[in-house]
């Protein structure tokens, strides 16, 4: 059988392991039923899903037929990295490594500079816009998870709450 659609072949392929992951890594904890779920039993439900969807995304990459074949184009290096070096910065920003003398900025701090280092994977960069939205989303994060929730975390750096 021939491959008709390599970007939705491999996409639901994707899907269909990461969802399987997830559902074999949920039998690791009580599933439960439908009216007592256990913490494994979203888990199972969610990749269950995503591995289904995965295998009829891949079905119909086999069946229907396309103009080109929907190729896969080149790898999108950029973004790649900027995402990746964003999280891993918030990360750092927002727990500290004590060990390399960095310490913990807060969550403020570690969402706009998530948003500003996020911002440049995109195929334009408008620092005004980027500013707005990073303020945007670091008041949101503060009335969700610290007013609404009333999480525990590091708001602002200790510096400045002391």
């Amino acid at each position: 059988m021939r491959i008709k659609s390599q970007k939705d072949f491999f996409a639901g392929l994707l899907y269909l392991l990461v969802g399987g992951g997830f559902a074999i890594g949920a039998f690791n904890y009580t599933i439960g039923d439908s009216a007592r779920m256990g913490p494994g039993y979203f888990p199972l439900l969610v990749g269950g899903l995503l591995a289904i969807l995965g295998a009829i995304i891949m079905f119909r990459a086999l069946v229907v037929e396309t103009i080109d074949g929907d190729p896969i184009g080149k790898w999108a290096w950029k973004p790649l990295i900027f995402i990746i070096l964003a999280n891993f910065l918030f990360g750092i920003l927002l727990g500290g490594v004590p060990s390399l003398g960095i310490p913990a900025l807060g969550v403020m701090v570690g969402i706009i500079v998530l948003t500003l280092v996020a911002a440049y994977a995109g195929p334009e960069f408008k620092l005004k816009e980027v500013i707005v939205l990073a303020i945007i989303l670091a008041a949101g994060s503060y009335v969700v998870f610290i007013w609404g929730l009333n999480l525990q975390m590091q708001v602002w750096p200790s510096f400045i709450s002391d």
